[in-house]
This record gives structure tokens, sequence and C-alpha cells, in this order.
């Protein structure tokens, strides 16, 4: 005799429900640890929903991670473009990105400890947020607005502010919502981009 299968009933909004357990076991357990079945028990879902939205869990990690990726690309550009003092508009781009944090904060720290993963085999793009802070640090140098160096290094230097500060918060180092740290982030952005 065989053994019953547990049948689920088809899943409405699966999709989300997918989505939001993926991102508690990547973030908890890694991508590499979690499975398809563990996925879809901690979504409610069959394997089975999880496979008709995506391949596998690699497809379903990256659409994740690159969903903030390109979000934070698309937000700096913004950030930048609109008119105002350099100060201002580190200071919107920095409220960009800790609004974002606060919004969604499984999902940033996904992409958070996920970007050793998946920045290696991501194709530089003109539009990923490291290209485009690079960018403008040397449009900043450019028109002479912010001391002459090097524009990789001051960049990793700017995002460092805000990213090692995510990573601390990960480990429950930095309490309460990240936004309540933008003018100290910004404070320190301005005091790299002025060295000398």
């Amino acid at each position: 005799m065989t053994p019953a299968v547990e049948k689920r009933p088809r899943a409405r909004n699966a999709r989300p429900k997918i989505e939001r357990a993926a991102l508690k076991l990547f973030v908890s357990e890694g991508v590499d640890a979690a499975t398809t079945r563990e996925i879809a028990d901690e979504a409610g879902v069959s394997e089975g929903a999880l496979y008709r939205h995506y391949k596998g869990k690699d497809e379903l990690a990256l659409a994740l991670f690159m969903e903030t990726h390109n979000r934070l690309g698309e937000m700096l550009q913004q950030a930048f473009f609109e008119p105002g003092s350099i100060e201002e508009k580190v200071r919107r781009a920095v409220t960009s990105y800790c609004k974002l944090a606060d919004e969604d904060w499984l999902l940033f720290s996904f992409h958070l400890v996920s970007l050793n993963r998946f920045l290696p085999h991501d194709t530089r793009r003109d539009d990923d947020p490291v290209t485009v802070l690079e960018r403008l640090v040397q449009m900043l140098m450019d028109n002479g607005d912010v001391p002459k160096g090097d524009p990789a290094i001051i960049a990793s230097m700017c995002l460092g502010v805000v990213m090692q500060s995510g990573q601390n918060k990960i480990y429950n180092r930095l309490p309460g919502p990240f936004s309540q740290h933008i003018e100290a982030f910004t404070r320190a952005i301005m005091a790299i981009l002025h060295q000398r």
C-alpha cells in the first residue's frame, strides 16, 4: 500500500507568500541551506506552486536581490539629478536608502547579506548602484565640487557608511529605524567627499 501524499489546495496569491518565506529562510539559513520544500512549507503552499513562478530557489533568490539592487540604482540617480546643493543631494540619497531599508527590512537585509553572492555574477551595467555612484562622484570631481581622487575608492567609502551600518543593524547592534541615522550618515559621506 502506497502512503498517502498530502495534497495542498492551490494557494491564491502564492507568489508573495513564497517570496516572504524565501526571504526569511535565506536570511536566517542562507540561500544554499534553504530548500524549495522548506520555502513551500513556510509559505503554506505546495512545492509545485514555487516552480510555477520560478525555475528554482536560485532564480527566486536572484530576483529578490535584483528587486532591491535596481531600486537603489534608480533612487541614487533621482536623488542626484534633482536640483540642490551637494549636501542636499547626499541627504536625499541617504534618506531614500534608509526609507527603503525601513519599508522592508527583511528584503533589505537579504540584499545586504547577498551582495558577495550575486554581484560577482552581475555584468557591469550603467544602472547598478555602485556604477551610478562612481559616475556621480566623477561628475562632482569634474565640476570641481569635490577634490579630485579615485571615484571608485570614494564611492566605495560612501557606500560603506550606510552598508556597514546596515550590517550592524542585521546583527542587532543598531536598534531602531534606520532613518534615525540620516543626519549622521549624511555628515560622514560629506566628510568623505570633501577629504583631501
